[in-house]
């Protein structure tokens, strides 16, 4: 077994081994998209060290924070099946105990400000000196050659640089941010590809590398279909509402259904299925009770419907509001239509679905009591999925990583921690 194969940890020692049983994480990150990464190696089986200030810790902890005796949810969910060890980067003996961690991980992850890691004595030159086989993995905003590679980001800034704020609102209306967090989590995402890659490369080369990922380009990769509708047109691509910037269909929109509340609409999509006689939406018209539209020349091709998309809607807006959301997508689903309720969070916390597949689980915490965090969405037959354990509390795991991973004895850590480097 190689070094980087064995493992200090009695859950990745399990009888079910996972697809990065054995690789360690050494991680360095702060906020949340440097946090996703490393917790998405760990839902794969690595075993991920968060390094933190001493005392202070990753500022996430108390980022919205709604109690000042307990970390924030915003660290919670970004923080399960990680261990905490504190250390002080600024401080000498501190700098040692990293350099032997370094010495001992496979995969190195940051995502400091520009600048920092240079200050730190941590760029990925310096550490590749430690550690020939590490894979030094950073997320920044803008690439090195971007203008802005010195500029601050966070997930509202890369959206907006990254092209997504633009083309996202109504077409009379100002850009709006879309709602998840795709440019944070999402680079993150992108990075652990990066990263299994590069673990697969070092079996052959042995060597490490670096990986980087700019928040702005991510945000551009999720776009990928706009950039093909900008040269098209030969013009910037134009917001489209509830429509799809990639197509000419109608309907393709949200209507409001029975109830009336905030969230009570279901999105319809018909393909352009010409090639199959029109099948969704004439299905769509008998479901509705409006067959006697099916042969209707104003509607008989989908050029001819999105040419009067405003009539489709108002054909089908009538029976929708009769309908509440989950029986319309249901019925409509039943009639091989492509259709989606809005369904808040409220709807998904309370699907037991959720809870059966591992994607929600319920766990206790220290200070917190019970509290629901996501799961990680990808099932694979040979590695499954760890249970959710909790967050870490703030260096709850400095002695044991100390002790198992660098041999440390007790007098050893006692020293470190009165000198304050740990």
């Amino acid at each position: 077994m190689n070094q980087h194969q064995k493992t200090i940890s009695a859950d990745v020692a399990s009888e079910h081994p996972r697809a990065l049983t054995g690789v360690k994480i050494l991680d360095l990150t702060q906020w949340e998209a440097g946090s996703a990464c490393a917790q998405s190696l760990a839902f794969l089986g690595a075993d991920v060290f968060k390094v933190e200030r001493p005392k202070l810790g990753d500022p996430a902890r108390i980022a919205s924070a709604d109690s000042p005796d307990a970390d924030s949810l915003y660290f919670l969910v970004l923080n399960s099946n990680k261990r905490s060890i504190t250390i002080d980067l600024q401080n000498s003996k501190g700098k040692e105990v990293l350099t032997r961690l370094i010495r001992e991980c496979d995969v190195f992850l940051e995502n400091f400000a520009p600048g920092t890691t240079d200050k730190l004595g941590l760029s990925y030159e310096a550490v590749s000196k430690i550690n020939p086989r590490i894979i030094y993995g950073t997320v920044r905003g803008f690439s090195e050659e971007s203008p802005y590679r010195d500029f601050r980001c966070f997930d509202a800034i890369a959206q907006s640089a990254g092209g997504a704020v633009a083309f996202t609102g109504e077409p009379d209306g100002p850009p709006i941010k879309p709602g998840p967090t795709f440019a944070d989590t999402g680079s993150g995402l992108h990075l652990a590809i990066g990263i299994l890659g590069a673990l697969y490369q070092r079996e052959f080369t042995g060597k490490g590398q670096s990986i980087r990922v700019a928040m702005q380009e991510a945000v551009m990769n999720f776009s990928r279909i706009t950039f093909a509708r900008h040269q098209l047109t030969g013009k910037p691509v134009t917001r489209v509402g509830n429509g799809s910037p990639s197509s000419t269909a109608a309907p393709s929109g949200l209507y409001p259904c029975k109830g009336g509340g905030p969230n009570d609409y279901c999105f319809i999509y018909t393909a352009r299925d010409e090639l199959t006689g029109n099948r969704q939406w004439r299905a769509l018209l008998k479901t509705i009770g409006r067959s006697d539209l099916l042969d209707d020349i104003r509607f008989v091709t989908p050029e001819a419907r999105f040419e009067r998309k405003e009539e489709v809607d108002e054909i089908i807006r009538p029976w929708m509001l009769s309908q509440d959301k989950r029986t319309a997508m249901e019925m409509l689903n039943g009639a091989g239509v492509p259709a989606g309720a809005v369904f808040d969070t409220g709807d998904l916390m309370n699907d037991p679905s959720f809870r059966a597949t591992g994607m929600l689980t319920e766990i206790i915490h220290p200070t917190r009591g019970p509290v629901v965090l996501p799961g990680w969405p990808v099932k694979m037959s040979g590695s499954p999925t760890p249970p959710i354990s909790c967050p870490p509390m703030l260096g709850q795991h400095t002695d044991t990583i100390l002790h198992d991973l660098l041999g440390m004895d007790e007098s050893e850590i006692g020293d470190l921690r009165s000198s304050q480097a740990i």
